[in-house]
């Protein structure tokens, strides 16, 4: 039987932000061979009311770094969110996986039904435990944005596949 501890269940974390940075580099392939500036992809959006490119690496990368830290209890790093060029989001990226990764093990394991409150914008202050907010927010927000940053990408004909979503294996 496998290890379910919290600190395993966290380290799918920095592997979700990964495919979403190998999709971004498919993505930059595909733009400059054909001569598509990056910034027309990075502001395109599926619909009106939906956020750009750039800002749903963001979602992704705040979501991701904040988990770890709110499970083990402590104050997630804060990022002013102001990437808006290829290059920024790749440091953004890298910045998350390091912030993730200085969670330790010991700071989450255990720490699955322990409770606490996340401001969620006019709902409010939402309960939750350790393992809920990861399995039952987290993961499905990141595999939100994820989606939507390969959907807007597909939408604009770079050519992504399923395992591109996987990042380029399993």
């Amino acid at each position: 039987m496998s290890d379910l501890s919290m600190s395993n269940a966290v380290s799918a974390l920095p592997k979700l932000v990964g495919n979403l940075e190998h999709i971004l580099r498919k993505a930059e392939q595909n733009a400059e061979e054909r001569g598509i500036d990056m910034e027309v992809l990075l502001n395109s959006r599926l619909a009106p009311d939906m956020h750009p490119l750039y800002k749903q690496v963001l979602m992704v990368c705040d979501l991701a770094k904040m988990a770890p830290y709110r499970i083990a209890g402590l104050t997630p790093p804060k990022y002013d969110d102001s990437e808006r060029t290829l290059d920024e989001l790749y440091g953004l990226i890298e910045k998350t996986k390091a912030d993730v990764a200085a969670v330790t093990p010991d700071q989450l394991d255990g720490r699955e039904d322990v409770e606490f409150m996340v401001k969620l914008g006019p709902r409010g202050d939402v309960p939750f435990t350790g393992i809920v907010y990861l399995s039952s927010f987290t993961l499905p927000n990141l595999h939100f944005h994820i989606t939507t940053a390969y959907n807007i990408l597909r939408h604009n004909g770079v050519p992504l596949g399923k395992f591109d979503y996987f990042g380029g294996s399993l």
